[in-house]
């Protein structure tokens, strides 16, 4: 039976007036499309950079390293799970000249030329264990030299801000630390004696040269609550490993805790030992 025009006419407008009220209905739902977006952006956002472990390096002569902790580090009471891990986790052997890397685990310290040398490894621990690292620690290492002190801080900090002054040794060490994987250590050549302002405050400071006495700056650049080690007295004499503390109103306090022998401290650090010219 044929349909009247008029009911055609009447039914195209009554479709007509219903899609405007479809596309309302369908442009309800584009609000939620910025919540996703920022979700997804929130998601994405970074995390501080880790050590990565994907080098050789790090699977080669495991045994040698676990065998170093288990006697040497363990044996002599450091119990720090962190440190004990880091240390098992290092490959020592690539930061020490290739012609000493089968003496690498062995618990001594070695020379790595310049007059530097990387130091033996229960120092290395113990040193690291007085500075109750946190993973949301910032560190500043003084005295980079092959920058195995500095990657061991590295595994358990989130980042290591770390000063060499002699200039060859810092680019050899950022070229090391760079290849072996490790994002989260900076790498400067400068005067350790004034510290990294830039980066300042820093929760832990190591200083891996001995002086005879705490430079201001550093201690100007350890946060509230945090904790610096170092090496006292003299240069190329006897030397007393000292905890330096600030508490949360910034009082320092200053502990000695082992005789040891490191090389001496260089640069400003002279000039400021010196009797006044007349």
């Amino acid at each position: 039976m044929p349909v009247p025009l008029g009911l055609l006419v009447l039914a195209v407008v009554f479709i007509g007036a219903a899609l405007p009220t479809l596309a309302a209905e369908k442009k309800e739902a584009d609000p939620n499309q910025p919540k996703q977006k920022q979700k997804s952006a929130k998601q994405k956002e970074k995390k501080p950079p880790r050590p990565d472990h994907s080098h050789p390096a790090f699977k080669q002569r495991t045994k040698e390293r676990n065998r170093l902790v288990s006697r040497w580090i363990e044996g002599q009471r450091v119990r720090d799970p962190n440190v004990l891990t880091a240390m098992r986790t290092v490959p020592r052997h690539e930061f020490v000249r290739p012609g000493d890397s089968r003496r690498a685990y062995a618990d001594h310290p070695i020379s790595i030329g310049l007059g530097q040398s990387i130091s033996q490894p229960y120092i290395v621990a113990y040193m690291t264990e007085f500075l109750k690292l946190r993973p949301d620690h910032k560190v500043l290492e003084v005295g980079t030299g092959s920058g195995y002190q500095a990657a061991v801080c590295a595994e358990i900090a989130q980042q290591v801000y770390t000063i060499e002054i002699i200039e060859a040794l810092a680019k050899s060490a950022k070229q090391r630390l760079k290849k072996l994987g490790y994002p989260n250590v900076s790498v400067k050549a400068a005067d350790g004696y004034f510290g990294w302002p830039k980066q300042a405050p820093f929760d832990a400071i190591i200083v891996t040269a001995a002086a005879g006495l705490v430079p201001p700056p550093l201690i100007e650049q350890l946060k509230p609550n945090g904790r610096m080690i170092l090496p006292l007295g003299n240069p190329y004499g006897s030397q007393t490993l000292v905890l330096i503390t600030k508490d949360d109103k910034g009082e320092v306090r200053s502990k000695a805790v082992l005789p040891v022998r490191f090389v001496p401290m260089t640069g400003h650090i002279l000039e400021s030992k010196r009797p006044p010219k007349k």
